[in-house]
């Protein structure tokens, strides 16, 4: 029994890693009091999710293939392996909008700090009381 189920935890190293880091990213996002700790806690969050969906569409390593023909236009013949594209071309463009938000957030940061002359969102929230 034990042998099992190490041998299914070790199977699914991948998914238990993009776990691991979604957490980390979610605990950054939830406990930290500083802007750019939470950018850095979401941009982990995001590389997780990227990771555990670049890992379900991975059909080779997940099925025990090696190598598939891509599906493009065509129908496929019989009795071939294919691998989807869609889950890795889906990963690229979250991939750019992902720097992007980060990229702006980071402005908007500054912003903040040009503003309120600190990023710790207590002090910010006890400024902002003040006002």
């Amino acid at each position: 029994m034990m042998e099992w189920l190490t041998q299914e935890i070790l199977a699914k190293y991948n998914y238990w890693i993009a776990v691991i880091i979604i957490l980390i990213g979610f605990y950054a996002m939830i406990a930290k009091d500083n802007l750019i700790k939470k950018l850095i806690g979401l941009s982990l969050f995001q590389t997780g999710i990227f990771l555990y969906f670049i890992s379900l569409g991975d059909v080779g390593v997940g099925w025990g293939l090696r190598s598939g023909t891509t599906y493009i236009i065509e129908a496929i013949p019989e009795g071939y392996i294919y691998i989807n594209p869609l889950p890795t071309a889906l990963i690229l463009t979250a991939i750019v909008v992902s720097v992007s938000t980060l990229a702006v957030s980071l402005g908007l940061v500054i912003r903040i700090y040009e503003e309120y002359e600190t990023i710790e969102e207590s002090e910010i929230i006890e400024k902002e009381r003040v006002l």
